[in-house]
């Protein structure tokens, strides 16, 4: 699609490390600068497009963006893995593969000191890493995307897989405790405490399915399983059971007309309940990738196909010689704060933005998918 491409283009003109474009949520913040999971969706995603089109112009984007934060003695600037943020695990996918494409060894030594994270990470009593070191006690959908795909890599590249049946037990008791066994998905947040003013006081569950969080988990499953060596054929075939009932519970709450989905996910009736780009973009993506792997049939390729033109139909857009994405829900979470109580309003209430890497890295990745069912 010309118009993607040239889309793509536009933002790498625009952006730099010290101010990329797609990064709204440190720009709307008034923040400065730092390693975070949303400039991490978007190298990676630029990395794979380099892959499939050997365009040298991506791999020195990516290089550069990253080069930037890695010191020579692999620390990474702004990044200190004592805060315990599994958000901040997400950006260092990007360095298996810069490391194995420019040699440089600092990439190796940023590796590890993204793993020492995992290494000493908080955990709930079922062995689950906390979200965060502010939010203990809590696990988020959001954080098997941010941190298990990299646990995973370093697991089968570096560890000789010591860790990996702790990966497969995470999965394990996120389908156990957080999701509907009546529908089929998952609440975004679960409370190990059952302190938090969010929390059902008995489930410890936050009250509602967040389209984006289940995608950042539909992400973990795929990218994880995709690493998963041979010899672990029977925890595979777990996660693949784990993940195709979840894409099966999603496709009754597909929008028939559009291929996408609502915020929320199961209340598409209800204003101002809207059809949203990110979580959309992201099951267009797992779904078609899922069925290339072999994980699913392919009859469920033309499901993840709708999701992603629709999505382009609907969303992307030119104005004043701009290309625009929009219909990206900006953030949402749980957490401390009394205003992010979990509710549908509060949903609703978050903000809706153009041209946001949670939009636009998963739009690439749906779009890479294409281009290799092509090959």
């Amino acid at each position: 699609m010309e118009i993607l491409d040239r889309y793509i283009h536009q933002l790498l003109e625009k952006s730099t490390p010290q101010a990329p474009i797609w990064n709204l949520e440190k720009i709307h913040a008034g923040k400065k600068v730092s390693w975070n999971y949303m400039d991490g969706c978007m190298i990676k995603a630029i990395i794979e497009l380099y892959h499939i089109t050997k365009n040298e112009r991506y791999l020195q984007f990516a290089d550069d963006f990253i080069d930037f934060f890695v010191n020579e003695d692999g620390s990474i600037q702004s990044y200190d893995p004592k805060d315990h943020n599994l958000d901040n695990v997400n950006a260092g996918k990007t360095l298996f593969d810069l490391y194995a494409l420019t040699g440089k060894e600092k990439y190796r030594k940023a590796i590890d000191t993204v793993y020492s994270q995992l290494k000493t990470q908080p955990r709930t009593s079922g062995g689950n890493f906390w979200h965060k070191l502010i939010y203990p006690d809590q696990v988020w959908l959001d954080g098997l995307y941010m941190a298990q795909p990299f646990y995973m890599q370093y697991e089968v590249t570096y560890n000789d897989c010591t860790n990996c049946n702790d990966i497969c037990s995470q999965f394990a008791n996120v389908y156990d405790l957080m999701r509907d066994t009546r529908n089929g998905l998952y609440y975004h947040a679960y409370d190990d405490s059952r302190q938090m003013f969010w929390c059902d006081k008995v489930t410890g569950l936050s009250d509602n399915f967040w389209l984006r969080a289940l995608g950042w988990y539909a992400m973990a499953l795929i990218d994880t399983m995709e690493i998963m060596p041979a010899d672990l054929s029977d925890k595979k075939a777990r996660l693949d059971q784990i993940y195709k009932e979840l894409i099966d519970s999603m496709l009754p709450y597909q929008d028939e007309e559009s291929g996408m989905w609502y915020q929320v996910v199961n209340r598409g009736g209800i204003k101002p309940n809207y059809l949203e780009t990110s979580g959309s973009a992201i099951f267009a993506y797992a779904i078609m990738k899922s069925v290339r792997l072999g994980f699913l049939e392919e009859n469920y390729f033309p499901y993840g196909e709708k999701a992603f033109k629709g999505i382009c139909r609907r969303y992307l857009s030119e104005e004043n010689g701009e290309l625009q994405l929009d219909g990206i829900c900006l953030v949402a979470g749980l957490g401390n704060r009394e205003l992010r109580e979990g509710t549908f309003d509060y949903y609703m209430r978050e903000p809706i933005v153009k041209n946001e890497a949670k939009g636009v890295a998963p739009l690439i990745l749906a779009y890479i998918e294409t281009m290799l069912q092509k090959k």
